[in-house]
């Protein structure tokens, strides 16, 4: 369509610049976002095929690289995405086993993230485990609602997230 996309953003209306990030896959005729699966790449060699896939979804870089840092040392391997729509195409492609979603993200928050995640037949027995700095009973009950399976409020240590993956994903031993 466009070979350049600066230009093509120059001209767009910012409804449209808003659906234009939204990746074709995932656009529907009434506007709505939708996640399509898809079969799961190839794994690389380097990666160890054992290794159980974490996605850890947050806009805070150092919520992303904290939680890489402490999954990674128990033997996981961590897919990271900065917000919503970054998330439903990474989770299309890898189909990770659990993923830890932040609640307050820009352009599609956790809980449409979880909703969308939870609503589609491919990954809705997938684990959501909600992130968030607050704790209150309201956080907790609306993300209960839209289909999460567990809530754990930042700071998180390495053992609250190691936890969270034993009581969600069957089989799964830490590697130390």
């Amino acid at each position: 369509m466009w070979r350049n996309p600066a230009a093509a953003r120059a001209t767009l209306s910012y409804r449209e610049h808003a659906q234009s990030e939204v990746p074709p896959r995932f656009r529907c005729r009434n506007g709505m976002v939708k996640l399509v699966f898809q079969r799961p790449k190839q794994i690389p060699m380097k990666q160890h095929p054992a290794a159980l896939k974490v996605m850890v979804i947050d806009d805070s870089k150092t919520i992303r690289r904290t939680a890489q840092m402490l999954l990674e040392n128990v033997g996981c391997e961590v897919i990271t995405a900065t917000d919503g729509f970054d998330a439903l195409a990474k989770i299309a492609d890898n189909h990770p086993r659990i993923i830890f979603v932040d609640i307050m993200m820009p352009r599609l928050d956790g809980y449409q993230t979880c909703a969308l995640i939870k609503n589609n037949s491919a990954f809705k027995t997938t684990p959501v485990i909600m992130l968030s700095s607050r704790d209150g009973l309201f956080d907790k009950a609306r993300g209960r609602i839209v289909g999460s399976d567990q809530f754990l409020t930042k700071p998180f240590s390495q053992e609250e997230l190691v936890g969270a993956i034993r009581a969600h994903v069957p089989g799964f031993a830490a590697a130390h």
